[in-house]
Order: structure tokens, then C-alpha cells, then sequence
């Protein structure tokens, strides 16, 4: 909204024309995310206690959880209105790939609020049965690669179904309407690898603010023609402003991880894991980079692999391979104390970042 108020006036007011520049509004909605997650926490902290919306704890989780009881949660909601208040001041509305982008994260979201709000209803750690929130996963990530399916075929083309592989610029097959099944395996699997992330303190938002960081450089050089000659990677002009998004995701998860660093104050809720997760597969495939994910989130992909491997050894041997899944768990138990551990992930994070960003030159 302040993009089409101050665009107008750029010509005839000294300073007014950074608008322009996809850079500034980044900053500018970063900046603006940062600051209504530091402002609006401590009231919505206070709203969610006078409405006793706490925490219910898995039983058979780690006994140093039991202390967290009652801790407000839901707090993905502040998350979500930090990110979408700044996008729709400072992006340009007009453009698809940021209505994709948000609406990706509003639905996402809205299937993890109706799973804390049963978890809380029911006093169990229990909420949505597993195949309904499947189900409803699927749902919105088959609606979202309709709608990228449609800018594939509109008249000019306005997005690419070819497969881009790290490392490999000449390897790109274009799967056409196949392309469809790899937009939902990845939506599905971001937003659910984020969700198990979500156990510690900290530790699901401060991966996801790396993780985000990494993005918010990946779109803007997607978007540069320069860049994306020189780096041989896909040039699409228009998703320069899903950087506006980028940015505010990294300004409201900063400004989410005042309150929910250890001791959190408060826990953001399938509402925020759910989202957030589904933002990061979104902006992947909209970049093209979708294959460089699993890099990017390396963390997420460990944790969510742990659960594969524990339930699978579980079920076929009767066996398990690690005392508790997700892994971050396993630590806990064999005796690294809960901050070790989620600075030990922030580290491990910011070295998958950093390599997702190597890879860009080595193809």
C-alpha cells in the first residue's frame, strides 16, 4: 500500500525515489516486521494467557518439557501478521507470485491453527488426525501448482516447468504437467519438516530466519538479469518482489525470537511451523531453486529424516535407532542441555546456508 502511495510522488519529492528499488523495500519490510513482532509480543503473550491458549506436553516427551505446561502458544498468529502486514505495505500487489506466495502461507496456516486449536480444546498433544492433515496439506499444495500451472501456460509464459539440478546447468528437463507433482512433494514436505523442527526453544525459528536469509539473497539474484547470467541460473524479472517477502519473513522470525528464545515466553504452534515451512517451499519454486531446498533447510531435512528412520527401524525390526525422534530430542536425552543444542543447530544452519550459496557458481 505505501509502494503505490509514495511511487506517485518519487518524481516530485527528494528522497522518495528508493521506492523503486526492490533493495530498500526489503530493508524497509524487514525493519517493519521486526518491529511489530518486538511491539505487538507482549500483548499477544497476554492474550493468549487471559485466554488460557497454553502449551499441552507430550507425555512421553523429554521430563525437562513438563516445566513448559501452559506456555502461551499460537504465537505463529503474531508471526503471520508480522510478515503479512510489511508484504502488503511494501511489495506491489499486482504482482502473481507474491499472492501465490502469501496465500501459500496464509492456508498452511490455517490448517495449523485448527490443529493447536484441537490440541488446546482437547487438553492433548493430539490434534488434527494425521491423514486429515495430510489431506489438507496436499489440498493447498495441489492449489498452488494449479496456480503456477496456469502461469506456465498463460500467453507469454510466466513461469517454467524445467527442473534446475545444483551443479549441473545443463541438466534442466522440462516435466510439463508433471511438474505438478514435484511443487506438491516439495510444499508437503518443507511445511511438515519445519513442524517437527519446532520442539526447543528457539531452535524451528532461528534455523527458519537462516533459512529465509539464504532465500531472500536467492530471489533477489534470481530477479537480476546480471546476476543470474553470471551465476547461470534462472532469470525471472517478476519474482524480485517476493524479496519484500523474503524480507519480512527474516524481520518477524528475528522479532519472534526475542520472545521465543530460551525460556520462551512464548511457542509459535503448528500455526507458525505449519506457515512457515509452507513459505519456504513456496519461495523455492517460485525461484526455481527447489532442488537446492534440501540444502538450504538442511537442518529440516535432518530432523525429518530422523523420524523416517526411527519409525521405519521401529516398524520393520522393532528397533529403534535413536531414544527419541525428532533428533533433537536424542540429545536431549543422552545429556546436551537444551541451549547447547539449539546453538549447536544454528551453527550447523548457517553452514548449510552458506553452502547453498557456493553452489551457485559451482554448476
Amino acid at each position: 500500500m505505501l509502494y503505490f502511495l509514495l511511487l506517485p510522488l518519487a518524481d516530485r519529492v527528494a528522497g522518495l525515489g528508493v521506492v523503486r528499488f526492490i533493495t530498500f523495500r526489503t530493508a524497509a519490510a524487514s525493519m517493519t516486521a521486526l518491529a511489530l513482532s518486538l511491539l505487538l509480543g507482549p500483548w499477544v503473550i497476554r492474550r493468549l494467557r487471559q485466554f488460557q491458549i497454553g502449551q499441552v506436553v507430550r507425555q512421553d516427551g523429554p521430563s525437562s518439557h513438563k516445566q513448559k505446561a501452559g506456555t502461551p502458544t499460537m504465537g505463529g498468529l503474531l508471526i503471520l501478521v508480522s510478515v503479512f502486514v510489511p508484504t502488503l505495505l511494501w511489495a506491489n500487489l499486482t504482482n502473481a507470485y507474491v499472492w501465490i506466495a502469501v496465500g501459500a502461507t496464509a492456508l498452511f496456516g490455517a490448517i495449523g491453527f485448527v490443529d493447536d486449536y484441537l490440541k488446546i480444546t482437547r487438553h492433548s498433544h493430539y490434534g488434527l488426525f494425521g491423514r486429515y492433515k495430510l489431506m489438507a496439506q496436499l489440498v493447498v499444495a495441489v492449489g498452488v501448482g494449479v496456480a503456477l500451472m496456469m502461469l506456465a501456460n498463460a500467453e507469454p509464459p510466466r513461469y517454467d516447468t524445467r527442473l534446475l539440478f545444483p551443479f549441473f546447468k545443463w541438466l534442466t528437463p522440462d516435466l510439463g504437467w508433471a511438474y505438478l507433482v514435484v511443487a506438491v512433494l516439495v510444499l508437503v514436505g518443507s511445511t511438515n519438516a519445519v513442524n517437527l523442527t519446532d520442539g526447543l526453544d528457539g531452535l524451528a525459528i532461528s534455523t527458519f530466519a537462516v533459512s529465509a536469509a539464504a532465500f531472500t539473497a536467492l530471489t533477489y539474484v534470481t530477479s537480476h538479469f546480471v546476476f543470474a547470467q553470471y551465476l547461470l541460473i534462472a532469470h525471472i524479472e517478476p519474482v524480485g518482489e517476493l524479496t519484500v517477502f523474503c524480507g519480512a519473513l527474516v524481520g518477524a522470525s528475528l522479532g519472534f525470537l526475542w520472545w521465543n528464545a530460551h525460556p520462551a515466553e512464548i511457542f509459535m504452534g503448528d500455526v507458525g511451523s505449519l506457515a512457515l515451512g509452507g513459505a519456504l517451499g513456496t519461495v523455492a519454486i517460485l525461484i526455481k531453486q527447489e532442488l537446492l531446498l534440501p540444502i538450504v533447510g538442511g537442518v529440516f531435512v535432518i530432523e525429518a529424516l530422523s523420524v523416517i528412520v526411527q519409525v521405519a527401524s521401529f516398524k520393520l525390526t522393532g528397533r529403534r535407532v535413536f531414544r527419541m525422534s525428532p533428533i533433537h530430542h536424542h540429545f536431549e536425552l543422552i545429556g546436551w542441555q537444551e541451549p547447547k543444542i539449539i546453538m549447536r543447530f544454528l551453527i550447523v544452519a548457517i553452514l548449510f546456508a552458506l553452502l547453498s550459496l557456493t553452489t551457485l557458481k559451482l554448476r
